[in-house]
């Protein structure tokens, strides 16, 4: 009895990924579609613009759902008053170099809004892990990170859009509780 339940599932599960599968050929794909921004962008933590770049490359997995692995960069200088017994009060400038890499995983919202074919709408979230880079001017001696928040994780919450210029290239604008940024889409053949 078990076997014929396991049988029989496993038949819906291929037989609704078939169909799913031509309902996708049907309407708007997503997949395939390489993201890459730079420029300037905002990063809520140190609350101005900074130089940003971002890559992304979309697979399709559902009807409105898309996979990115992504590595981004953003850098950014900045000011951190110090002292001690003999520097009191002293201000030292330091530079942050911060790369996320990780999976961002949108939800398109187009048939919701009936947005029609020159628009995307998009929610997301991305995860991952964080390398930082700080460096200091010569003399400073006091703590080499600056607020690492949760240390090596990654975790964004996105929502954007994408105005479709031609089939092939796309203007999108992507706010996040981290850095919010412009790019280009290439959706790819």
């Amino acid at each position: 009895m078990k076997t014929i339940h396991a049988a029989f599932f496993l038949f819906l599960m291929l037989t609704g990924k078939f169909l799913l599968a031509q309902e996708i050929e049907t309407k708007e794909f997503y997949g395939r579609t390489l993201n890459a921004g730079a420029g300037i962008g905002y990063y809520n933590y140190v609350g101005y613009p900074v130089q940003t770049a971002h890559i992304d490359y979309e697979l399709q997995i559902d009807r409105n759902i898309t996979a990115a692995p992504f590595v981004s960069m953003y850098a950014y200088s900045s000011t951190y008053l110090w002292g001690d017994a003999y520097n009191v009060g002293k201000i030292y400038k330091y530079n942050e170099t911060v790369v996320p890499m990780g999976l961002k995983i949108t939800y398109y919202f187009d048939d919701l809004l009936k947005a029609g074919t020159k628009w995307d709408f998009y929610s997301s979230g991305s995860l991952g892990f964080i390398y930082r880079k700080t460096t200091w001017e010569s003399s400073y001696q006091g703590k080499n990170q600056i607020d690492p928040g949760m240390g090596p994780l990654y975790i964004d919450l996105h929502i954007g859009t994408e105005f479709h210029v031609n089939k092939t290239v796309g203007l999108a604008l992507d706010i996040s509780t981290g850095r919010s940024t412009l790019a280009l889409a290439f959706h790819l053949p």
